[in-house]
């Protein structure tokens, strides 16, 4: 007779075996003490019904409840009126005791940490509904693996919205769903490696380590090319012998730079001219403030340009939901390789987004988070004005965090160092760079999770260092300012 398994509760299973010499109920007492004792069944777990485990190993139920009943007489197991039998608290196996509690770290004053959005302010019940109104409406076939490339829904509505708000040229049979814009990005790099890329170009400073490391994955190499305050330098770019470039136009990471007309047309002309390509991640394209929006590059080149859009910033990172509108020529070579990386992309998660975005609620929660940051931004602005006006800020027109120029002879490390000290977060434009210089001296001040009354408390702590960063002599300064704050 074979072996039989049952399962019992999380990650717990009981075997018979009708071969051994050893007794039925010995064999499931020595597993029930065995799993106990190892912590597999903790304290307060249920165990089955006599007769559900009895029927689940055919074996009597009678032998089932003695098993049951021995375990009791031990302390293993306690039954009270009325209630499940359950785990005994003494039986379980005791935790090691810890000789010194382990302390907890201070909270935070503020951590300025950029590219996360207002976490706090994802529309729990809008998502909520959505999901449901998904499973009410959808028809069971969309309950099947379905289309690699997506749910067509969404796909129909999102090309739709794309063209309306960004200019895009697409159509929904041009749209992948992906994963996010980590996932879209390693599938256009591999995608493109297999039509003969050997380097792709990314923008410095940027996102090279991220852009670096999926590059590598896909067999490239990445070659950083220099940003200035219009953009990214196309004739750099040129002169690299990249293949393709990934470039941040609408709000450049994480210099806040928008990508100067005249160099929209350069890069174009580029792409047409080498014959390569323009992978253009949409960052922060949603939220703008003191300019005009910005199309998307992909509407003036679709044959040339693939572009990467998530709801990471406009939702939550947690949906894990993005886009590729891709030129026709790759999109069925995309499609097979997000079907061939995963299948396809939650599908109740994309019929709820389609939901959200046919409802108006998408463009809602946009419009009640742009006002949002816009009144974070000034916070920030003010704050600064007032504690350190030193500091100059650049950046600001989108997104939700700006470029802080510290004013010489400062440090960067040594500022951020005092600001680890003061607990406050602090993050250097050094580990954009390429290079990691810490030259010039400047700060990334990210608003979008950070509260205002962190924000201004943040700012208060480190007035002194801000304003006059030379005061830390490259040496951190003591914490003790900040114990008279907040």
């Amino acid at each position: 007779m074979p072996v039989e398994w049952s399962g019992l509760a999380p990650e717990v299973l009981l075997t018979i075996d009708r071969r051994a010499t050893v007794p039925l109920r010995s064999q499931l007492e020595d597993q029930f003490r065995q799993a106990i004792r190892s912590g597999r069944l903790g304290a307060g777990e249920r165990v089955p019904s006599s007769r559900a485990l009895a029927g689940a190993l055919s074996l009597s139920r009678g032998l089932v409840q003695e098993c049951y009943a021995q375990l009791q007489a031990e302390g293993y197991l306690v039954t009270r009126g009325g209630s499940a039998t359950r785990v005994a608290a003494a039986a379980t196996r005791a935790e090691p005791a810890q000789d010194v509690p382990p302390s907890r770290p201070a909270p935070m004053v503020a951590d300025f940490r950029s590219g996360v959005p207002d976490l706090g302010s994802f529309p729990r019940q809008a998502w909520a509904w959505a999901i449901r109104e998904a499973c009410r409406a959808a028809p069971n076939t969309d309950l099947d693996y379905g289309d690699p490339a997506g749910s067509p829904r969404l796909r129909e509505v999102l090309a739709a919205y794309l063209r309306r708000v960004r200019a895009m040229d697409t159509t929904a049979d041009r749209l992948i769903i992906c994963s996010g814009m980590a996932q879209g990005l390693g599938l256009v790099l591999r995608v493109l490696a297999g039509h003969g890329l050997r380097r792709v170009a990314c923008e410095d400073p940027g996102g090279t380590a991220d852009i670096t490391a999926a590059a590598h994955h896909a067999g490239v190499q990445a070659v950083p090319v220099p940003v200035d305050d219009r953009g990214i330098d196309v004739a750099a770019l040129d002169a690299s012998g990249a293949g393709a470039v990934v470039l941040t136009p609408a709000h450049q990471w994480p210099t806040g730079v928008v990508l100067a007309p005249e160099r929209r047309l350069d890069l174009i002309d580029w792409a047409a001219r080498r014959d390569t390509w323009i992978i253009e991640d949409d960052y922060d394209a949603e939220f703008r403030y003191d300019r005009e929006p910005v199309g998307a590059i992909q509407g003036l080149a679709p044959g040339r340009v693939i572009t990467l859009g998530t709801v990471s910033k406009s939702l939550a990172p947690v949906l894990r939901l993005g886009w590729i509108a891709s030129p026709a020529i790759l999109t069925a070579h995309l499609t097979e390789a997000k079907r061939l990386t995963d299948r396809g992309s939650p599908g109740l998660d994309q019929l709820a987004l389609a939901v959200l975005i046919e409802t108006g609620r998408y463009d809602r929660q946009l419009r009640k988070m742009r006002a949002s940051y816009a009144a974070r931004r000034e916070t920030l602005v003010q704050a600064l004005a007032q504690a350190a006006p030193a500091v100059t800020l650049t950046g600001l027109a989108a997104g939700f965090h700006a470029v802080a120029h510290l004013p010489p002879p400062a440090a960067e490390h040594a500022v951020i160092t005092a600001a680890t000290n003061r607990r406050v977060g602090l993050y250097g434009m050094s580990a954009y760079r390429s290079s990691h210089s810490p030259q010039p001296p400047q700060l990334v001040l990210g608003f979008g999770n950070t509260s205002h009354h962190a924000i201004r408390a943040g700012v208060a702590v480190l007035a002194d260092i801000l304003d006059n960063p030379g005061i830390t002599g490259g040496r951190p300064l003591s914490a003790s300012r900040s114990a008279r704050v907040g």
